[in-house]
């Protein structure tokens, strides 16, 4: 029942990483040299024709500075438009590894695992969980869990996670009718 992942799942989690990631560090770190180098490289390989090039430059921009969030977002997409998504886990678990508290590393990883043929819940959830435990007001983390566990026959933990997401109506719409529509189909609503 958990609804597959989609390239947009994937590109709109990697959207919010920028900007969580983004607006998080900026103002706990100065604008040092290693920043400084991880942007420019990761400025050259959005200008770059040659995809493998590009990706070089975005790995060594996590490199030189761990912490930097564009080049893991340009990582995460071109691997996820290639359906590559051993290495859109691979990425993600480089973010997480640096940055332990950012939940959409977790989510993107979760995503990721998802959209292997066949998904790979059990990895999934795993993901998903840690992206729970680090924000447990996260309702798409929530949906997801609920999803997997649908799906796998393990109704009352599906119940459970699947009314955090529904109850998040106002914040996230579109994940509170998923859970709505998926609470329905398990006969929990």
């Amino acid at each position: 029942m958990p609804r597959r992942c989609s390239a947009l799942s994937l590109i709109t989690l990697a959207a919010a990483t920028v900007l969580s990631i983004s607006i998080a560090l900026r103002p706990a770190r100065a604008d040092d040299a290693n920043t400084a180098k991880a942007r420019e490289l990761v400025q050259a390989a959005i200008k770059m024709q040659d995809s493998n090039e590009a990706v070089k430059l975005l790995w060594q921009a996590t490199d030189i500075d761990p912490t930097y969030a564009d080049a893991y977002v340009y990582l995460g997409l071109y691997y996820n438009s290639r359906s590559d998504f051993a290495n859109v886990v691979k990425v993600y678990q480089k973010l997480v590894k640096n940055q332990p508290n950012q939940v959409t590393g977790y989510l993107n990883i979760g995503e990721a695992y998802l959209s292997f043929q066949p998904p790979k819940n059990d990895d999934a959830l795993t993901y998903f969980r840690k992206a729970y435990e680090v924000d447990p007001k996260n309702s798409f983390a929530a949906l997801r869990m609920g999803e997997i566990y649908a799906s796998t026959g393990n109704r009352d933990e599906a119940v459970k996670y699947l009314r955090v997401a529904l109850a998040d109506s106002v914040k996230n719409p579109n994940v509170s009718a998923e859970a709505e529509k998926t609470l329905k189909q398990i006969g929990a609503l």
